[in-house]
């Protein structure tokens, strides 16, 4: 990838919400030694509003897709508020997804890669790719439509 992920922002005309603060007692990221974990992150708006839903119910699957992106978003304004710059992100090492589905809803993996398609644009083919699960949820909280938790190898 020529150019580096703060830059890939603006050449995407990217637009980060606000870094989401704790909810309850946790931290939304932690530094330890060349790892940065990354707690659970829900669908967060530019307006500070979050994505609500369930697909296979009250959202399609493109809109899942659509709030996995957002979440994405959300993460990767964390990691700036943490980091100081996304320039400091090594690589994606892990992500694991949650979707707020209905019980036959079966495309899990299709609606995570709105966020892990996101990373891999800001990121890289090399970078912006780790290991991945996608699972599914009776609900999440505050009945957002997806959650995503991951962890960077960063400087």
């Amino acid at each position: 990838m020529s150019s580096k992920p703060e830059t890939r922002i603006q050449e995407l005309h990217l637009t980060l919400p606000p870094a989401p603060k704790p909810v309850a007692v946790y931290k939304t990221a932690v530094k330890v030694g060349s790892l940065l974990f990354v707690s659970g992150h829900g669908p967060l708006k530019a307006d500070k509003t979050l994505i609500l839903g369930r697909i296979g119910q009250d959202m399609t699957l493109e809109q899942g897709k659509d709030a996995a992106r957002q979440v994405g978003l959300a993460v990767l304004a964390t990691v700036r508020d943490q980091l100081g710059s996304l320039d400091k992100v090594k690589r994606l090492v892990k992500t694991l997804g949650w979707v707020n589905c209905t019980a036959d809803f079966i495309d899990q993996p299709k609606v995570i890669n709105g966020f892990s398609e996101l990373m891999k644009d800001v990121f890289g083919d090399d970078a912006g790719i780790g290991s991945r699960s996608a699972v599914s949820a009776h609900t999440l909280p505050g009945g957002i439509a997806v959650e995503v938790e991951c962890v960077f190898e960063v400087e």
